[in-house]
């Protein structure tokens, strides 16, 4: 067992009985091939959230910050995560965000780029669109549907693959990708809400 799967376990041991999921559409995620997992964000728990209920390791951006603490950092890297430098282009990010894609891996993302205070869903940042263009991967729009509460049951839904050939095909700019990659989640979360 790899060390992100005993970890996953770990953390899926500690949260299930708290939270108790309700995963919907793990079979729209490909077995195989890049994979972009874009979600929606609600809490600082949506990583790890999104970690347990994925069937595929998932690789996650997370803010410099929380690298800055040896142990945190040690631990965040161990389980996939690597940095990113926020507000302002992060070149080494990106270029290791498409390395992990190009490698045939899955590449977790919070379009909104922080969490949402009132749990709707905001403006997506036009670098998931950018990943998403450059790219070869499926992109699978995911909502988590709160609240983050003991006892209550909380949502993960994973939605069909979002049609990327005809948005490359019409030269869309990153951003116009994003806003459609940020109503297909905001369409999960109303369907299941």
């Amino acid at each position: 067992m790899s060390f992100y799967r005993f970890v996953t376990s770990v953390v899926n041991l500690f949260l299930r009985p708290i939270y108790r999921f309700h995963v919907i559409g793990k079979e729209n995620i490909p077995k195989n091939g890049p994979v972009i997992i874009c979600s929606n964000h609600i809490s600082n728990l949506d990583p790890p959230v999104v970690g347990i209920t994925c069937p595929r390791e998932i690789y996650f951006m997370a803010k410099e910050e929380l690298f800055r603490n040896k142990l945190l950092g040690g631990l965040l890297l161990r389980v996939k995560a690597f940095p990113i430098k926020r507000g302002m282009q992060d070149r080494d990010a990106l270029k290791k965000a498409l390395a992990i894609l190009k490698e045939g891996n899955t590449l977790g993302l919070f379009p909104e780029g922080t969490r949402s205070k009132t749990g709707k869903i905001g403006k997506g940042l036009s670098g998931v669109g950018f990943f998403a263009l450059r790219s070869q991967a499926t992109v699978i729009p995911c909502a988590i549907i709160g609240p983050y509460k003991k006892g209550k049951r909380l949502k993960v839904v994973y939605g069909e693959a979002i049609e990327m050939d005809q948005l490359r095909k019409n030269k869309a700019k990153a951003s116009e990708v994003t806003d459609v990659i940020m109503e297909n989640i905001r369409e999960l979360k109303e369907k299941y809400s």
